[in-house]
C-alpha cells in the first residue's frame, strides 16, 4: 500500500500533475525545457522532480550535464485519464 499512496501523494500537486502532462506530450524532456516551460527555480523544480521519481512516475538520464526526464510507466496516462473522467 506505501507505493499506491506515495504516487497518489505525488499527484496531488498542480505542478507535478502538469509536469506529468508535459513529459506526457513530449515523451521526454531535459530539465531545463521543463523549467523554461513553468519558468520556476531550479532548485523548486528539483524537489518536485524527486518527488516524482521517487514515485517511481519518472526516470531521469543523465546526458552531459543535462538530465532526461521521461515517464517512467506508461500506466500513468491511464491514470491521468481517469481522474479527468472521474
Amino acid at each position: 500500500m506505501e507505493k499506491e499512496v506515495k504516487i497518489l501523494k505525488a499527484l496531488a500537486h498542480p505542478l507535478r500533475l502538469d509536469i506529468i502532462k508535459l513529459l506526457i506530450k513530449n515523451e521526454g524532456l531535459c530539465v531545463c525545457k521543463i523549467q523554461e516551460t513553468f519558468n520556476i527555480g531550479q532548485s523548486n523544480l528539483s524537489q518536485h522532480l524527486k518527488i516524482l521519481k521517487d514515485a517511481e512516475i519518472l526516470n531521469a538520464k543523465k546526458n552531459g550535464g543535462w538530465v532526461h526526464y521521461s515517464l517512467k510507466n506508461k500506466k500513468i496516462i491511464e491514470i491521468i485519464d481517469l481522474l479527468k473522467e472521474f
